[in-house]
């Protein structure tokens, strides 16, 4: 029973979007919106710890959001600032935290995603570029295989036939 409940969350999980923020960069954001204070100048560097936990102390919260309630899919948080601008993607983070904690598939409090520091975020970072990075090898060895195949298969020139 217990390995089908961790099967079950651990698709709760997979159906997730999540990714981490700054709980401080965060609470600006929607402090500012909250003022109506749509200012990118005001906006700009809190969305610089959001895109890029590298600007966020170590000791400081990062704050689970799920991107599904952005209602659109990008590949990169960069991504929804360029399609989005500044303003766009700090209130996309804003209803990205709001769809979180709303918890629509009733996931049980104990079992949801917890926040952690930005040092243990960047640590998971890491690992994920890790692993991503040894796919992107293995992919980039198949590509190379199936293309000296394919440079084999154009040296050898096709049968003739033969005259009658």
């Amino acid at each position: 029973m217990a390995a089908e409940d961790e099967v079950g969350s651990e698709e709760a999980i997979e159906a997730q979007d999540l990714y981490y923020v700054s709980k401080s960069a965060l609470e600006g954001i929607q402090s500012l919106l909250k003022e109506g204070k749509k200012d990118e100048a005001a906006l700009k560097p809190l969305m610089d710890k959001i895109i890029d936990p590298a600007n966020v102390p170590d000791e400081e919260m990062m704050l689970p959001v799920d991107m599904r309630g952005v209602g659109q899919d990008f590949e990169s948080v960069e991504d929804i600032v360029e399609a989005l601008g500044v303003v766009g993607a700090a209130e996309a983070f804003v209803k990205a935290r709001e769809y979180f904690d709303a918890n629509k598939e009733g996931e049980p409090e104990d079992e949801r995603p917890k926040p952690m520091t930005a040092a243990e975020w960047k640590k998971v970072l890491e690992e994920e570029d890790l692993g991503l990075e040894g796919e992107e090898e293995e992919l980039l060895e198949d590509e190379e295989e199936e293309a000296d195949e394919d440079a084999e298969e154009a040296e050898e020139p096709p049968a003739k036939k033969a005259k009658n």
